[in-house]
């Protein structure tokens, strides 16, 4: 049964009020952030002690060892990839545009880290040493290069962080009621002190126990949508029934009294009527103008995120060489599943329902929570509270790490100390870490009170770190990349960027203020001015200005390690053939699966126009079966893999646990001591 009834005569689903008590937001942000402060410093002391891991260095607190395997790369990936945005704005394009808005979010978005994989494994090849991708831009290209990209890497790290608390503290107030600059402050405590007590290895460890609890409130919104309250055919009728409404009936349905006369409903403010730009003005549709628009900016901007963040070449430096290919590319595909499925099920669902859901709301991001509090009362809204909570926390603590190595590799050791040692290293690290949390908590509040929200800042990153894409790419895959070309290309196409984006906004408003420049026409202009002009200044410079022929056989000897840890750099896990064979297998999957994500998929679903009710259904099963895959797959695999190392520390904690084994041990170390005395 369709909840209009229920919602007569609201103006909006929250009404400027808080679904949940204060103390709510107190409980989740300071109690999960201590709990897991507690839970993942204590799995880390665990592993120290009755593990095979040796004591912190600098070299395993930045890399954590370069040992980790698939499936907790894969994990960490994923943990990475999902922000406040992945699970609020993904909804909120579901919102706007139907079925389109969260395949174009999902697709957009992923193609980015399974194309990252070919630059992860091109590192296990030629720069197995390095701790940070500006080591390898100052080891290929040199100081001017190094310092070019270094303004880059932070602002990156800048803008990721900003919106995770701008997006974070604004969610938490919504639904909390809980004031934005205490929690930008708070939030960051969340992570400061497991991460500079266990580094990348317990920010790894986090970032599984967060995916996992992410997935598992992501099966529990599906469940409840198209399992328990409805089906694929009710949301289908419901979705068909929202936009053949007439301006009267839409009128009437969002009123104070149930007729015209009493109605508050304006057009667009509401789910109600039809799409304009989508086929017959259907939500059931990818053929739809506006979601284009939008997939488009996804697709570009995101690169900049991926390519410029020290912390997706962190989990490339961790993972083991034969799991760095394998766990981006799992990781992506599990990804995907998030945005996908969840706004297939809440976003749409929103819609189908015609909740009161107000265009404020929306753009807020309180889809989510307004859809699982109509499914779950309060429960449902401390759900989503939790979950972005998890995607908050987790991605803070990769920043974070990202911004310590960055610090402490690049700017220390590189220009204050060249001769530091370990020790040195990691204190460094930490102190940043404790720095880094505070200084984002005072510069969120600042873009908050400037009047920059979260949409305006997730548009605005590729203006900025866009122009780093390409040279970077041709650092690790090109042999002619110039190093001048490579920083003439960078600030060539941001200055360019810039110079289009406000342009673009004179031109089209007649005005340059923060709301002309935040249109998606602008902003894709000077996103796609940066990337593609730095590309073409760099090929150009490579080829016609400055040749070389780079030799990426001594790159690797140009990087020194800190303390003579050759964990994960052995011969095993550099041998040859298994590093090109990874490079292929990557490389074709990667183009492959790009490819199927934004070009065969969208033209093979334009043909179906409206969707038909069978076409919805099949659609509506790949976003449950990939969701319900991919949480298995995250859960499962890390476990699996580590089952060696969880059976060590468990059978030397609990020795009860495995006594054949402990028996057959104490009986081989009584034989060998029986054999020495004779």
């Amino acid at each position: 049964v369709r909840p209009l009834a229920e919602y007569k005569g609201q103006t909006s689903f929250f009404g400027g009020e808080a679904p949940l008590d204060e103390w709510i937001g107190y409980l989740v942000v300071l109690g999960f952030g201590a709990l897991f402060s507690i839970l993942t410093s204590a799995i880390v002391m665990i592993g120290k002690v009755y593990g095979t891991s040796s004591g912190m260095t600098s070299e395993h607190f930045n890399t954590a060892g370069r040992m980790v395997k698939t499936g907790l790369t894969a994990s960490v990936i994923v943990s990475q990839w999902t922000w406040a945005a992945t699970l609020l704005q993904s909804s909120n394009v579901a919102w706007k545009y139907g079925v389109s808005g969260p395949f174009w979010y999902a697709s957009g978005a992923t193609i980015q880290v399974l194309l990252f994989g070919v630059l992860a494994i091109s590192l296990k090849t030629v720069a197995p040493r390095a701790h940070t991708f500006l080591e390898i831009v100052n080891a290929r290209w040199g100081k001017p290069a190094h310092l070019t990209f270094m303004f880059f890497g932070f602002a990156a790290n800048i803008i990721v962080t900003s919106m995770l608390l701008l997006g974070g503290a604004a969610t938490v107030e919504a639904l909390t009621g809980m004031d934005y600059r205490l929690a930008s402050f708070l939030i960051p405590w969340g992570v400061i002190f497991y991460t500079s007590v266990g580094g990348l290895h317990a920010t790894f460890l986090a970032s599984y126990i967060h995916t996992v609890i992410i997935f598992m409130v992501l099966i529990t919104m599906i469940l409840m949508v198209y399992i328990k309250m409805y089906s694929s055919d009710q949301i289908y009728d419901f979705l068909d029934y929202t936009v053949t409404r007439t301006l009267d009936e839409c009128k009437a349905i969002y009123s104070t009294d149930g007729t015209v006369e009493g109605t508050f409903y304006e057009p667009g403010k509401y789910a109600c009527g039809e799409i304009d730009g989508n086929a017959e003005g259907s939500y059931l549709t990818m053929v739809s103008s506006g979601g284009l628009m939008f997939g488009i900016i996804n697709i570009v901007g995101n690169f900049g995120t991926v390519f410029v963040d020290q912390s997706y070449w962190q989990s490339a430096i961790a993972a083991q060489p034969a799991s760095a290919a394998k766990g981006y590319l799992l990781g992506g595909i599990c990804w995907f599943a998030i945005p996908f499925s969840l706004a297939t099920s809440l976003g749409l669902a929103s819609t189908a329902l015609m909740l009161p859901i107000t265009a404020d709301e929306a753009g807020s991001g309180l889809v989510p929570p307004a859809v699982a509090t109509h499914l779950l009362g309060d429960t449902g809204a401390v759900l989503i509270l939790v979950m972005l909570f998890m995607a908050i926390v987790s991605t803070g603590s990769a920043e974070s790490i990202a911004v310590s190595s960055l610090v402490s590799y690049d700017i220390y050791r590189q220009y204050i100390n060249p001769e530091a040692t370990g020790a040195q290293i990691l204190k460094v690290s930490r102190v940043v870490i404790v720095l880094f949390g505070l200084i984002m908590g005072g510069l969120s509040i600042l873009l908050y009170e400037m009047g920059l929200n979260l949409g305006w800042v997730y548009l605005f990153m590729g203006i900025v770190i866009g122009s780093a894409v390409m040279p970077l790419w041709f650092m690790m895959t090109w042999s002619k990349a110039s190093g001048t070309g490579a920083v003439v290309a960078a600030w060539s196409g941001f200055i360019l960027a810039l110079i289009g984006w406000i342009a673009g906004a004179h031109i089209q408003s007649g005005e340059v203020t923060i709301a002309s420049l935040g249109t998606d026409e602008v902003m894709l202009s000077g996103n796609l001015i940066a990337i593609l002009g730095s590309g073409f200044i760099h090929i150009v410079w490579s080829l016609l200005i400055d040749p070389t022929d780079y030799d990426f056989a001594e790159l690797n000897g140009k990087i020194r390690l800190v303390e003579q840890d050759m964990s994960g750099l052995g011969e095993e896990q550099q041998d040859a053939k298994l590093l090109a064979d990874s490079h292929r297998w990557i490389t074709r999957r990667g183009y492959i699966l790009s490819f199927v994500l934004i070009i065969l998929w969208p033209i093979l679903s334009v043909p179906a126009g409206k969707f038909s009710r069978n076409y919805f259904a099949f659609w509506v099963l790949v976003a449950i079966a990939w969701g319900f895959g991919s949480a298995i797959i995250i859960t499962v695999l890390p476990i699996a893999e580590s089952r060696d190392e969880l059976g060590t520390i468990l059978s030397a904690m609990f020795p009860f646990l495995a006594p054949d084994k402990m028996k057959m041990e104490k009986k081989l170390m009584a034989d060998d001591d029986e054999g020495q005395a004779a």
